[in-house]
């Protein structure tokens, strides 16, 4: 779907708003890192409360100026422009949600949860790491657009979703001891994979199939 805005290098605005669209990508990155290891890693949650708000409002600012532009560009070039530019609209949306999302595990750090076992712990930061990866290669693969790694890509993401499913339903019939911020963690670790995910399969689906996929499992997004 980015053969289009690939083909465009030249457009000064189209080069912006690629340019703005990975900024939200590494931002929404920063804060999932930063928000998780609050969570996980025993970061004071308040040490990092300033930066990841001050960033979190930076995506919607991006996300707004990208809306602008795009509705810009659309007036000016025309309906040719429209099917990319829809697309555009949805990925920002997607990178948009990351953020949220890291508030969300933010916010389940202030409360300073039990989070299970060392062992359970540890899963949970693997589970942590693998996400922050996905984002960093999602990034990468909107600037190769490269399908094939895509692909991959996309599995490797459902896999991981698979296994956050999978740990939610393990925690909701544990018994005698409270598992509500693990499994609320893994919730919102598949949700970023997810999102991340959404951006991804731009480079391999047309418009009308955006965020869906073959193979991709019938499960609730």
């Amino acid at each position: 779907m980015f053969d289009w805005l690939q083909s465009l290098r030249d457009h000064s605005q189209l080069k912006k708003i690629q340019r703005q669209f990975l900024e939200m990508l590494a931002d929404g990155r920063h804060i999932f890192d930063a928000s998780s290891n609050a969570l996980i890693g025993g970061t004071d949650p308040e040490v990092i409360r300033e930066d990841l708000y001050t960033t979190d409002q930076r995506i919607n600012r991006t996300e707004q100026a990208i809306r602008r532009e795009l509705v810009v560009h659309g007036s000016v070039h025309g309906g040719a422009h429209v099917p990319a530019l829809l697309v555009l609209m949805s990925l920002v949306k997607d990178a948009e949600r990351i953020g949220d999302y890291a508030k969300n595990i933010f916010e389940l750090a202030l409360a300073r949860p039990e989070l299970g076992t060392d062992a359970e712990r540890t899963a949970l930061n693997e589970c942590k790491d693998h996400v922050s990866k996905l984002l960093v290669r999602a990034a990468g693969l909107i600037e190769s657009q490269d399908e094939q790694l895509a692909a991959a890509y996309l599995t490797e993401s459902d896999k991981l979703q698979s296994l956050c499913d999978e740990q939610v339903g393990i925690l909701m019939v544990e018994k005698g001891r409270n598992v509500v911020a693990a499994a609320l963690a893994y919730r919102y670790f598949k949700r970023v994979a997810s999102h991340a995910g959404n951006v991804v399969t731009s480079i391999v689906m047309p418009l009308d199939k955006l965020d869906y996929y073959p193979g991709k499992p019938d499960r609730d997004q």
